[in-house]
Order: C-alpha cells, then sequence, then structure tokens
C-alpha cells in the first residue's frame, strides 16, 4: 500500500547548499516540476556549466531531492548607469509531492538571507507564475515587448546613412566576441541589462534542433562599418507556403546595434528576407525605436508582458547605487514583513550626480512596500501609476510627484533575455 505524501512529517525535510556531484539529481528534479521534457545534452550542459552551486541550494527528503533554487552572480544596469551586483534567482521549484508545506517560503528566506550576507543589494528574478514572488517582496520591474509584424504590408522608412552599412551572413559562432562587444557597449545605456559574466555569451547561441519546430538552424548577420562590427542580428527562418505562395515567418531571438543607421540595416534587413511574410519579436524594448521606423503600427500585433521582477535586499544601498532624474527629498515609511531589517523610515537624498538613503526618525512623506519600490526602482513604472492603485499614500502634498519624477529613466528599463 503506498505512503500518502501529504501525511510525510516536514521535519524530515533537510535544507542545504548544493554539491557538485547532486547537481544531475537536483536539475531533474526542477525538469520534473516544469513538466518533465527532456532538455536538450546541448542545453543541460550549458546550464550545468553555469550553475553556481556554492549559490543553489536543494531540499531532500531522505535521498529524493524535492526543492531547487539558485542564485547566479549579476551585475544589472540601474539608472545613471551604473552596474550593481545583484543575485539572479532562478531554477526554482518545489516537487509536486511535498506542496503546502512552506519548503518554497523556506528557500525564499534562506536566499534573501544569503543574499544579505553576500552583500548584494538586489534580488532578481524572472517569474513562470507571477502571482507568486509578491509575497516575497519581489516587485514586476521591466516589461518586454512583442510583435507579430505583416512584413508583407508594413514598410521602413530608414535614417540617412543606413545604405552605408555593410552587412554579411555569419556563423553565430564564429563572430560571437564581436557581437558580445556590441552587446557589452549596450549595457551602460539601459536600466535592467545584464553584464554578461564569461559563459553567458554561450546562452545566446544556443539552438538544440529539437526545439525549432520546423525553423532554420540559428542564423546570424553583422553590421559592418570600416571593417569593424557594429551590431548583429540573431534569428531563424521558418518556411511556410499556401496555395497562394510562401508566407514564411521570420523569428528574432536578439538584435543590437551601436548607431542608429546599423540598427536600421538590421530591420531592413530582416523585413526583406525571401519567401517571408511575417517578422515574431519576443523580447524587445517597450520604447524599441524600429516602432517609429514602420509605415504602420497597427500592422504589428504589440503586446507586453512582465519580465524582470526586482528584489531591494538592502535597501539603503539600493537606493544610494542608483541616480535619480530630478532631484530628491523624500521620506519612506517602508513596510517589509519577509526582510524586516528594511523596515521603518528612510530618507533618500538624491540628484543626477549621486544619492544618500539612511534610516531617520523624521515624518513619512510616502508610505509603502518594498515590492513598491522594486517595481518603481528601474524606473519602468511610476510611483504615481502604483498610487493611482493604492499601493502608494501620499502623506506629504507634493511628495508624490516629486518622487515620481525623480525615480524615472529616459529609457525603459529591459531584460536582454532570461536566466
Amino acid at each position: 500500500m503506498g505512503t500518502d505524501a501529504r501525511n510525510t512529517p516536514a521535519d524530515r525535510t533537510e535544507l542545504r547548499v548544493l554539491q557538485r556531484d547532486e547537481w544531475n539529481t537536483w536539475y531533474d528534479t526542477l525538469i520534473t516540476a516544469f513538466g518533465g521534457t527532456p532538455e536538450s545534452a546541448e542545453e543541460r550542459e550549458l546550464w550545468d556549466g553555469l550553475t553556481e552551486v556554492d549559490r543553489s541550494l536543494g531540499i531532500w527528503d531522505g535521498d529524493a531531492c524535492v526543492g531547487t533554487a539558485g542564485a547566479f552572480s549579476f551585475r544589472v544596469t540601474v539608472p545613471g548607469g551604473a552596474s550593481v551586483p545583484a543575485a539572479g534567482i532562478t531554477m526554482v521549484s518545489v516537487a509536486a509531492t511535498h506542496r503546502r508545506r512552506g519548503l518554497l517560503t523556506s528557500m525564499m528566506r534562506r536566499q534573501l538571507d544569503d543574499v544579505r550576507s553576500w552583500g548584494e543589494p538586489l534580488a532578481v528574478l524572472t517569474a513562470s507564475e507571477p502571482a507568486i514572488y509578491g509575497r516575497f517582496g519581489y516587485g514586476i520591474a521591466t516589461l518586454r515587448g512583442s510583435a507579430e509584424i505583416d512584413t508583407a504590408r508594413v514598410r521602413l522608412t530608414v535614417p540617412p546613412g543606413t545604405d552605408d552599412v555593410r552587412l554579411r551572413y555569419a556563423a553565430p559562432a564564429a563572430v560571437r566576441e564581436q557581437c558580445e562587444a556590441v552587446y557589452a557597449r549596450q549595457v551602460a545605456g539601459r536600466p535592467g541589462m545584464l553584464a554578461r559574466r564569461p559563459g553567458w555569451e554561450n546562452l545566446p547561441l544556443l539552438d538544440p534542433e529539437s526545439e525549432r519546430a520546423g525553423a532554420s538552424p540559428l542564423q546570424c548577420v553583422v553590421a559592418e562599418r570600416e571593417g569593424e562590427v557594429v551590431g548583429y542580428t540573431r534569428y531563424f527562418v521558418k518556411p511556410e507556403w499556401d496555395g497562394s505562395g510562401p508566407k514564411g515567418e521570420v523569428l528574432l531571438r536578439d538584435l543590437e546595434a551601436l548607431d542608429p543607421a546599423a540598427y536600421a540595416a538590421l530591420w531592413r534587413f530582416l523585413f526583406g528576407i525571401d519567401l517571408t511574410s511575417k517578422l515574431t519579436v519576443r523580447s524587445r524594448p517597450v520604447d524599441d525605436s524600429w516602432q517609429h521606423l514602420v509605415s504602420d503600427l497597427r500592422r504589428c500585433g504589440l503586446r507586453q508582458q512582465d519580465s524582470l521582477h526586482v528584489r531591494l535586499v538592502d535597501l539603503g544601498a539600493a537606493l544610494e547605487a542608483r541616480t535619480y532624474q530630478s532631484p530628491v527629498d523624500v521620506v519612506f515609511e517602508v513596510e517589509d514583513v519577509f526582510c524586516p531589517w528594511n523596515e521603518g523610515r528612510w530618507r533618500l537624498t538624491g540628484d543626477a550626480k549621486g544619492a544618500s538613503c539612511k534610516r531617520t526618525e523624521e515624518p513619512a512623506d510616502l508610505a509603502l512596500s518594498v515590492r513598491e519600490l522594486g517595481s518603481a526602482y528601474l524606473g519602468g513604472f511610476s510611483l504615481t501609476s502604483l498610487a493611482g492603485a493604492g499601493r502608494v499614500r501620499e502623506l506629504r502634498a507634493g511628495a508624490l510627484a516629486e518622487a515620481s519624477l525623480a525615480f524615472g529613466s529616459t529609457v525603459a528599463p529591459w531584460l536582454p533575455h532570461g536566466f
């Protein structure tokens, strides 16, 4: 007779740091929790190499792994261009046999304590189920834009100099270093972008045949000027025909360029690929400039979705790490039940040159939780918008407008890829 897993005592489980020789068992638990579909050997090898085992946690019930959570060592760009240490929370799962026992909460508790001990002021994640992480203090901080562009009807108007850019096909691996150099030059210019550590340059090249769903292998075109790579795009082509002829689809993976002409040249190339009539874009900044090149935005099928979730682990250090687009002097009354060291009143003073955020006994100007600060931190959501939903309370007249303007960003924050 089988044992009902719900009757297994919770205190039989052990939460501990992952050991290298446990990785395969640990990762298999994660795969099972996400549906059980096996990954390609190529993908599994990549994540094995990227996993930082000393920053990863497992929950064990006897010999069985029943919970997983990892934390990559990232640096995230914040408003002002600084690159701030952040724990990239990842590979979080609880076995279906061990739900509703507080295992996820115990991993979140241990993780945030660890992140604080590592001196990292931020934790960030992408969520398979966005409703889960708000209770742990994570706020949605960036959006990603997607589009399905009818390239048979939409035309582009390109800036001067576009015709001077040379485009050429290249094997993705052959130009990996040049493309990564272009990416690295973009990182400081947009909040939310990740400064990639060695090994991460291989993620955009991941191309298991089992996941192409009828599309081509990954293709790459680089943009050059005077022999220097100034942009690139990586994409797939999915051929399709009907009785009227070809109607193939271009699937964009990524595109980066150092100037408007190179940027436009790459988009024009994608629009003009033979035997295709649709360009599918899955993750771009919501203010991406291609939207100003097209002739008919209505035929571009625009959508938005949450992307990066931000958690302030050391509130004072996090708010001091970024700059503010207008002068600000405001006292926050912060609620943070899960990380009580952040609770209380904080006085933030700052401008475009720097900031100070210290504890204070002065009267509060705004009341909110750490979750709202996470949403506003990169400049993607305004405090005024959050106040309209009742999630920020103004206690001093004028404080909301002052703080909301200061927290803004001149470009929309964006996470370039998942983790």
